[in-house]
């Protein structure tokens, strides 16, 4: 296994080569087929939901098809090893911190090295976190909730879309952090998670707005706090994590659009220059911050800072939560 030096050495050499992409020309004949967009998650998920809004605008702006094509399962490893291995110069991953830099401090073999195999193009999305629990359940307060996980420890239940996925890891942090034992139950997405605990299967997911949101609006689900370190304006009366006593839990989750190695450098510019368009539009904006998702539309310079600044984050993150690589 690479060690951690060479590999962030190595990906900070890949991606700082991005800012040369500014200096080269658009190519006149791109794209000249479909655009793939291969998306880490089921449908219904957080990166599924800004994929297709994004994905409609950009056809309209490209004059080419934009294809979403779902790979969920194995906490984004398999949508990360087939973009990687795309080389047709159309296809783009849109994913999240877990397929780019946290399943490199997870899995000892991995099908794709995040510096080697990707190019950035841009952060698309920044993304508040909910705590959530079913609308009937008994806890109404965060400290409910970990009241009970400390009386009988090993009985709270809660879901994340996968081992190793930024809501395990929350989950993780919030338990450690309130001293509480927990039970993690692992899905293969945020979709099928949701469903369960809507069906009193689980007894929390701590994890994306976007996805829980809609949820939470039909009364199916109840949030307890919201990860972020000020109140959410789509859900105003939901205290912070602060608020409810665990300061230390801060969690926010992204969205970012990565390139396979082989495209072009000026076909890599000109998807982030397009993109970026359409996280200007109003009514994006508006439809994304109400969903819990705010624009960013960052460079390729700076989505690979952000890169490699994150993988040294959610590395310490796996290793405090006790997470042994598998």
């Amino acid at each position: 296994m690479k060690s951690p030096v060479i590999a962030l050495l190595t990906m900070s050499a890949c991606l700082t080569s991005t800012a040369l992409y500014a200096q080269q020309p658009a190519p006149a004949a791109w794209p000249t087929q479909p655009i793939r967009l291969i998306v880490s998650q089921s449908a219904g998920g957080s990166i599924d939901i800004a994929a297709r809004l994004i994905g409609q605008k950009l056809s309209n702006a490209i004059g080419a098809a934009v294809v979403v094509d779902n790979k969920a399962g194995a906490n984004g490893l398999i949508a990360g090893e087939a973009a990687a291995r795309a080389t047709d110069g159309h296809t783009f991953l849109m994913t999240s911190p877990s397929t780019l830099t946290i399943n490199q401090h997870v899995y000892k073999s991995m099908p794709y090295d995040t510096a080697r195999d990707f190019r950035p193009v841009t952060q698309t999305t920044s993304i508040a976190f909910l705590l959530v629990v079913n609308a009937n359940s008994p806890y109404k307060t965060l400290g409910d909730l970990i009241g009970a996980a400390k009386a009988k420890p090993g009985s709270i239940r809660f879901a994340s879309a996968g081992i190793g996925n930024q809501s395990q890891l929350a989950a993780e942090l919030l338990a450690g952090a309130a001293k509480a034992e927990m039970q993690h139950v692992p899905y293969k997405g945020e979709a099928p998670a949701i469903v369960d605990l809507i069906g009193g299967r689980v007894d929390f997911i701590f994890g994306t707005m976007p996805a829980l949101l809609p949820q939470v609006q039909s009364g199916k689900l109840r949030t307890l706090v919201v990860g972020q370190p000020t109140r959410s304006a789509a859900v105003p009366d939901v205290p912070t994590t602060a608020e409810a006593g665990l300061p230390s839990v801060v969690v926010t989750g992204w969205t970012g659009i990565v390139a396979p190695a082989s495209v072009p450098a000026p076909a890599i510019q000109r998807m982030h220059d397009e993109v970026v368009k359409i996280l200007a539009q109003p009514d994006v904006r508006e439809t994304l911050v109400k969903a819990g998702a705010e624009p960013v539309g960052s460079t390729p310079a700076q989505f690979g800072e952000f890169i490699r600044t994150e993988t040294v984050k959610w590395g310490a993150a796996v290793k405090q939560a006790g997470i042994t690589p598998e």
